[in-house]
């Protein structure tokens, strides 16, 4: 056991060692010097940059904190070993068997007062269990077992041990048992209550996040109200006179400061069950009362962060940091306040902005709906700063009037302003050109075929819409870093030298990619067509991008021609094609009956449920076309679509045979090699 004087000095390193780390801990909120001669004002240049770095300057000049709350709580340290001094001298008479004796007697009395109440409230408890009423309704009974063990004994408790000490002499050992007795009093009533408000949410989804509030939460609740009630009590002019008034003062703030602390990690501990109990309601509710269920949403998100910023209020106005504790404690009341109601408004907004879920939604105007999320954007902009604004003025500092009056905070503004008019300019352009690309390629809907995006659209607009992508950030970049204050004349110099050699050293790739631009601006290849390359390369056209063309080849083959090796092209697949047929028959051959085989072959395809759509018109016979040694040539067309011709040539060729097969007055034309005589 370690004697008075090991005590006192023990005492006198920790409150030194507090001080020190306090001191340290709150430099920042200590009183300034007084100022300095105000300097003439200077107009700052440079741009964004460079004012915040004078800025900086200014604010690291003006700032001449001193050492008043170190040298508070060091003189206050040093008060305390003195009184710790005087109270061993005071009582060094009395023997300290007698003072452990009154600290034990008063100890023991609570102790057994507090045993016997809670073990019959246990036994109240379990028995009112078994009844019928209170067995049916959980929540009750959960009530009945946090108030009839812990809550009733512990009141009960406490005024009999204060009516029995007045039965013993004042002393150091009557205070800290009077101050250990309302501690844990008031730790087992403070945490008992709060369970029995937590036992009152144990109903639906809610009861797995009620279980782990009741698992965890006993012994950290009792332990931040039995710090709190002993700093409380620490603080009362009965005990102050009795252990003196520093050792009490830094006593109390040390309980107080765990106290916080123990607080601040409970919260951050049981953010969840706690977001689960505000946010979780009725499936009736979240349904009829969507609004104040999405509210509650967010509100469950961030409802540890006020409180978080309560706590570290309470600990600034703990340590003592300056005479305007009790105003910063308004402003932070303010500020919660206004955070709560900037949640709220920013989900009403959230909902008036979008369409109701319960009615059929329809599908807006591409520009209307455009329209409707700038305005969304801008209001949520304007709110964000009327909150930094009405946040700032709560705490006694204005960022319009910094900005009005102040020559740094007015280049700030300034180049703060133009960044976001930049930012919003270039955003709004690329919204409104990406909109009306994306809504040239939808398909039309409800409408012909023949209204669908053409292959000239579907080829040039997404290489418009890269380019219009790569110019809008340029520039962006370019105006933005101007703002900055960076000097952007050598870069653009610097741009256009290499630039230029880029041109000079790469002549092909630019012939490669005007001759593609031209290409694509007359639409004379677009992807799906069927080209002929005077190169020798055919093959349907696959993609097309600035400067090559891909093309797929009737083996699977993929190959990739330069613009700028294309002089004739061969498109097959524009409008229309024609199906040509060429039929040779025998000069004993029937002409007419031959015409009319020709004839019938062209209407089974006209009437062929799919080769008929391949179809642009009928058959159109022409007739004897040339006579030679081989026979006599009929000639035919059909006009199909692009791509058709192939299979109605197959088709009328298989049906044109079997007619012929069957017919005694019609056949083919034969080449005979002609008999040589033997000599």
């Amino acid at each position: 056991m370690l004697s008075m004087k090991a005590k006192s000095i023990l005492l006198w390193v920790l409150g030194a060692v507090l001080s020190v780390n306090l001191g340290l801990a709150t430099a920042a909120t200590a009183p300034a010097a007084a100022p300095a001669p105000a300097k003439p004002e200077v107009l700052v240049q440079g741009g964004l940059l460079s004012t915040l770095s004078s800025g900086i300057d200014d604010v690291q000049d003006s700032l001449d904190l001193d050492g008043h709350l170190v040298d508070s709580w060091r003189l206050r340290a040093d008060r305390a070993a003195d009184e710790v001094g005087d109270l061993v001298s005071q009582h060094s008479a009395r023997s300290a068997l007698s003072l452990a004796g009154d600290f034990a007697l008063l100890t023991l009395c609570w102790v057994g007062i507090f045993g016997v109440l809670s073990l019959l409230g246990r036994l109240i408890a379990r028995r009112a269990a078994r009844q019928r009423f209170i067995h049916q309704r959980p929540r009750v009974q959960g009530l009945l077992d946090y108030l009839l063990p812990y809550t009733v004994p512990a009141l009960i408790s406490l005024p009999l041990t204060l009516t029995i000490s007045h039965n013993l002499d004042g002393s150091v050992a009557r205070a800290l048992a009077l101050c250990l007795a309302y501690a844990t009093s008031s730790g087992l009533v403070s945490s008992s209550i709060i369970l029995c408000l937590i036992v009152l949410f144990d109903a639906g989804h809610r009861r797995t996040a009620v279980r782990i509030l009741r698992q965890q939460g006993p012994r950290r609740l009792f332990v931040i109200g039995f710090l709190a009630a002993l700093a409380d009590a620490l603080n009362s002019p009965q005990i102050a006179r009795q252990l003196g008034g520093n050792i009490t003062s830094t006593l109390a703030v040390v309980c107080g400061l765990l106290a916080t602390l123990a607080f601040a990690v409970l919260v951050i501990r049981m953010r969840r069950p706690v977001a689960h109990l505000i946010r979780d309601r009725s499936l009736k509710q979240r349904l009829e009362h969507r609004a104040v269920q999405e509210s509650l949403r967010i509100f469950s998100g961030l409802w540890y962060l006020p409180i978080l910023l309560m706590i570290l209020v309470s600990m600034v106005h703990l340590i003592g940091a300056g005479a305007e504790s009790q105003r910063a404690l308004q402003s932070a009341l303010l500020t919660t306040l206004l955070l709560v109601g900037t949640v709220f408004l920013s989900t009403l907004l959230q909902h008036l902005f979008r369409p109701a879920d319960d009615a059929p939604r329809q599908r807006l105007r591409p520009y209307v709906e455009l329209l409707r999320n700038l305005v969304h954007a801008l209001s949520r902009i304007v709110m964000a700063v009327a909150f930094i604004e009405l946040l700032g003025r709560i705490w006694g500092v204005s960022i319009l009037t910094f900005a009005a009056q102040n020559s740094v905070g007015r280049a700030i503004s300034d180049s703060l302003s133009s960044i976001g008019l930049i930012l919003l300019v270039t955003w709004l352009l690329w919204v409104v050109i990406d909109t009306a690309i994306q809504e040239a390629l939808k398909p039309a809907v409800g409408k012909r075929a023949s209204r669908e995006p053409s292959t000239r659209v579907k080829t040039i607009l997404p290489m418009l819409r890269n380019a219009t992508k790569i110019v809008l950030v340029v520039i962006c970049a370019i105006t933005t870093m101007a703002n900055l204050g960076i000097n952007v004349a050598p870069l653009l110099a610097g741009a256009g030298v290499v630039g230029l050699a880029i041109g000079f050293g790469s002549q092909q790739l630019v012939q490669d990619v005007i001759t593609g631009l031209f290409i694509l601006i007359e639409d004379t290849i677009a992807i799906g067509d069927w080209v002929v390359l005077d190169s020798g390369h055919a093959g349907t056209v696959e993609s097309l991008t600035i400067r090559t063309l891909r093309l797929r080849d009737g083996k699977g083959f993929v190959h990739s021609v330069p613009f700028g090796q294309i002089k004739a092209v061969t498109n097959q697949s524009r409008q229309f094609a024609y199906a040509f047929f060429s039929v040779q028959v025998s000069y004993d051959s029937d002409i007419d009956t031959a015409l009319e085989l020709i004839r019938e072959a062209g209407r089974s395809i006209s009437e062929d449920i799919v080769l008929k759509h391949n179809l642009q018109g009928p058959l159109q016979v022409f007739g004897v076309d040339s006579m030679n040694l081989n026979g006599i040539s009929l000639t035919a067309q059909f006009r199909t679509i692009s791509g058709g011709q192939y299979g109605v040539n197959r088709a009328f060729n298989e049906r044109l045979k079997k007619l012929v097969d069957q017919s005694d007055n019609v056949r083919f034309a034969q080449y005979v090699q002609p008999l040589v005589a033997a000599s």
